[in-house]
């Protein structure tokens, strides 16, 4: 189905780049004559050759789900307050950049922090080869900064780590048994008085064979956390399957590969200098506003293109 849908979108887009470059030449036959029709040809061309390079990269993306909608989650790192404030800003960073490539957005379930930021924090992001894009984001990300939370102002170290797993289509890519299932339910935690829910809407799901374990009260209805919670399960389901055969190909291979808080994958230092890098491809920036407001897409080309041939 998947896979039925993403080469149809695939054949169209390269006839709609065809059509583009055939009304182009048409109308480059007057530009000479005219220098409005010469601007606008000009200006026509650079789009066509930002979708070109943008399909170049898309063509290189070799992985079975690259083509998918993701989830992506962060979890703050030790820390307290400073690590959930980095989550805060790494949501924030990932919002604009989907909002800048126009791929619609959902916060599928979070954890506020204690003063500030969050715990924890789980969104999807829809649109072609998101997954491809996102998965270059995989793995532990550190800020050193001076501290707005500290009245000395020192500097500070934080972690946060996001994890990015491609969307799973349910009975297809995962099957769950119901025996496999414990589903328990609880009240939504969140503030007192009158708001506070009387019910019990929020939704615990532990797999069992897994030991995997997904909760979600961001909504009202028992019905709909549940259907968030076995959303985020079967993608997680799928993310360790691909983990699995990640390990198995790097062991035939005889390469070492580091998951979870033992990959620090990129650094964002605003003091005493200014430099985001990233540890795989060693490309990084000294704007690290214009990054940390979604301008991501040098980082994730770079990480696609080391990538190349391996997958």
């Amino acid at each position: 189905m998947w896979e039925m849908t993403d080469k149809k979108r695939t054949i169209t887009r390269w006839r709609e780049i065809e059509k583009r470059v055939n009304d182009t030449a048409e109308l480059g036959t007057l530009a000479s004559e005219d220098e409005t029709i010469k601007v606008e040809v000009e200006n026509e061309l650079e789009k066509i050759t930002s979708h070109l390079d943008e399909m170049e990269l898309e063509a290189a993306f070799t992985g079975e789900f690259d083509s998918r909608n993701a989830l992506l989650s962060i979890h703050a790192g030790a820390g307290g307050t400073e690590s959930q404030d980095w989550v805060g800003m790494l949501l924030r960073m990932y919002l604009r950049w989907a909002e800048r490539r126009g791929y619609p957005t959902e916060i599928l379930e979070s954890m506020t922090g204690e003063e500030a930021g969050m715990k924890t924090v789980t969104i999807s992001v829809s649109g072609n080869y998101v997954y491809g894009f996102l998965k270059s984001e995989h793995g532990v990300h550190r800020l050193v900064r001076l501290s707005p939370f500290d009245a000395d102002h020192a500097r500070h170290t934080s972690f946060a780590l996001v994890e990015v797993m491609p969307e799973a289509e349910g009975g297809v890519d995962i099957t769950i048994a119901a025996e496999d299932l414990k589903i328990e339910t609880f009240r939504s935690s969140g503030p007192g008085g009158q708001h506070m829910q009387k019910s019990s809407t929020a939704v615990r799901v532990t797999h069992l064979p897994s030991g995997l374990v997904v909760s979600s009260q961001s909504e009202r209805s028992q019905h709909q956390n549940k259907e968030i919670a076995m959303r985020i399960l079967e993608s997680r389901l799928l993310e360790k399957e691909l983990a699995r055969r990640d390990e198995e190909r790097a062991r035939i291979k005889g390469k070492r590969v580091s998951a979870g808080w033992g990959n620090q994958i990129r650094s964002y230092v605003l003091h005493p200098y200014k430099l985001v890098k990233d540890h795989r491809t060693d490309y990084q920036t000294g704007n690290t506003e214009t990054l940390l407001d979604g301008d991501l897409d040098e980082f994730i080309k770079a990480y696609l293109r080391s990538r190349v041939g391996e997958e």
